[in-house]
């Protein structure tokens, strides 16, 4: 990576950093409104949130794979050293909540927590650049989820939950932006590579859980019902981001066919074995 890209993630971290020293911290035990938990609220409800706190829990396993990426860039591994602090908050507010609105026990919070370290989540995307893309449409995804999910809260009057999902909402929409500017200036640099990078992400997402948070299908089930599908994942989700870069459908469709094409010419011909070197890759 060079200077001067590396001195543009460092501004872009340092304005981050002080917004949210400044404007968005919160505090899990002066920020909540414990008192107004709504015990009588669905259990689906509860589910849900659960649900969430389990993606979160497995935070160790985010932060190690995201600094083995970044590790290079002082703004972009700051940023996540940064994002490790306020993702804990998410987990510790929504754990908590699930005990004081006594949907679930202390003791069903520490199986839960077993059974999660039982599995492993893996970063399917080696580089800088596609761990950056691929943390713009996540953190959108989950501002999205989130916003969704406190109309949900507020609709079963209960403003503690609410409320909890309200300021992570704010932080997910501010993590998306920090990888935005990010990506904006490798799109300076390398605009060709980084639209072929965001293609191959936006093809090859899934969201942190699949396969590794416990009764996930059961779960996802649930989570769709507050009104969720690929029509309006791509509307909120995709559409929004290519407007923030400045990225149009066009280019999109572009880099597409030349992703395409060089896998295409990487893949073995029909009918022609892989070189030796390969098959024992």
């Amino acid at each position: 990576m060079t200077t001067r890209i590396e001195e543009k993630l460092y501004r872009i971290y340092w304005e981050f950093f002080e917004k949210a020293e400044r404007e968005r911290r919160w505090s899990v035990f002066d920020d909540i409104p414990w008192d107004k938990v709504n015990q009588e609220a669905s259990e689906d409800l509860a589910l849900c949130a659960e649900t969430f706190c389990c993606v979160e829990l497995y935070l160790p396993d985010y932060i190690t794979y995201a600094l083995g990426v970044v590790r290079n860039s002082f703004g972009q591994s700051w940023f996540q050293a940064n994002w490790g602090y306020e993702e804990s908050k998410h987990a510790l507010s929504l754990g908590e909540y699930l005990v004081r609105s006594g949907k679930r026990t202390k003791d069903q919070l520490h199986d839960l927590h077993n059974r999660i370290f039982s599995k492993q989540f893996v970063g399917k995307y080696p580089t800088a650049i596609g761990g950056t893309c691929y943390g713009i449409v996540q953190e959108m995804a989950t501002f999205l989820i989130y916003c969704k999910h406190r109309a949900r809260a507020a609709a079963e009057g209960d403003e503690c939950l609410r409320t909890i999902y309200n300021l992570i909402a704010r932080d997910e929409i501010a993590h998306a932006h920090f990888y935005g500017d990010a990506i904006k200036v490798f799109l300076e640099s390398d605009r060709e590579g980084t639209l072929e990078h965001l293609v191959h992400v936006m093809q090859t997402f899934e969201m942190p859980g699949v396969d590794i948070v416990p009764d996930y299908d059961s779960r996802i089930l649930k989570m769709r019902e507050a009104g969720i599908d690929s029509t309006v994942f791509n509307r909120k989700v995709f559409q929004p981001i290519l407007s923030y870069l400045s990225v149009t459908r066009d280019e999109m469709r572009k880099a597409r066919l030349s992703l395409k094409a060089k896998d295409d010419k990487r893949r073995p011909k029909e009918g022609v074995s892989a070189p030796a070197s390969a098959r024992a890759m």
